[in-house]
């Protein structure tokens, strides 16, 4: 997940060649079925649960019993060796393969990409889990004390300071899962992906907090997988508030110190 680079380090006055730590950011192909469906930049690892978390949170499965094999393909650098950043899924019988050809583009930067408002009624009639009707109650306590936990467990950002993260928590505050990438979305599927994987979906009596801002795409993502709170260090966007109301989730965002915003569900904040 990580890699050495040379730098030149300014401090005042001072200056040194040393070498310093960086997040390694590779490609990731997704193919179904021997055909290209995405492709993001991602931080290599979990790559598995990415894939997973993925095609649930797009849509197209949603149990682990959805996916009946998938592999690594020979991809390889210069040198002949597997790059390891082209995965190929085999869905099992009976589960439709998205048309492609109808689908939005699905490549993806580490960045979050760009959705309309008409997504927002898309999103509502593809979710099969009714986050609105999930009655799960967090304590404000409990949910300050969330960055915190999220950053004591993010391992590699202590060792590069360039990975977002996003954790997966019970109502009471216990971390789940961790998972860390370049882009907060690879982050978000990574979580959804382990679950998927465990059989764990939808993600009742949950909270997702993620570093960094709230895009559509993560509203997105969290309310494909069954998930009734969001929450993260800074703000949202607007479209994110938009379908947060729309799907009944709790977003809470500007969660630092003692204090935070609750721009929609704010019933289940007590």
């Amino acid at each position: 997940m990580t890699a050495r680079t040379p730098v030149l380090r300014i401090r005042g006055p001072h200056r040194s060649t040393r070498p310093d730590t960086v997040a390694s950011e590779e490609p990731l192909e997704i193919r179904l079925d021997g055909k290209p469906l995405a492709v993001t930049m991602r931080t290599p690892g979990h790559d598995f649960d990415l894939v997973h978390g993925f095609l649930a949170t797009e849509g197209v499965i949603r149990t682990p019993d959805d996916v009946a094999a998938l592999r690594y393909c020979d991809s390889v650098d210069d040198e002949g060796r597997n790059t390891y950043n082209v995965v190929d899924v085999d869905l099992a019988p009976g589960v439709p393969v998205p048309d492609t050809a109808l689908e939005r583009n699905f490549y993806t930067t580490s960045s979050c990409g760009v959705c309309g408002k008409a997504s927002i009624d898309a999103i509502r009639t593809r979710t099969t889990f009714d986050v609105a009707a999930d009655p799960v109650r967090v304590d404000l306590d409990v949910l300050l004390a969330l960055p915190d936990r999220l950053r004591a467990a993010q391992e590699v950002f202590e060792k590069t300071g360039g990975l977002h993260a996003a954790g997966l928590f019970t109502a009471d505050g216990e971390l789940v899962c961790v998972r860390e990438d370049v882009g907060r979305h690879n982050a978000v599927d990574k979580v959804v992906g382990d679950a998927v994987r465990a059989g764990r979906l939808p993600l009742a009596g949950h909270v997702l907090m993620v570093s960094g801002r709230t895009s559509f795409e993560l509203m997105q993502k969290s309310a494909m997988a069954g998930i009734p709170v969001l929450a993260a260090v800074s703000a949202p966007s607007s479209l994110a508030v938009e379908l947060a109301e729309a799907t009944g989730t709790t977003l809470v965002g500007f969660l630092r110190g003692d204090g935070c915003n609750v721009y929609a569900g704010a019933h289940r904040v007590v």
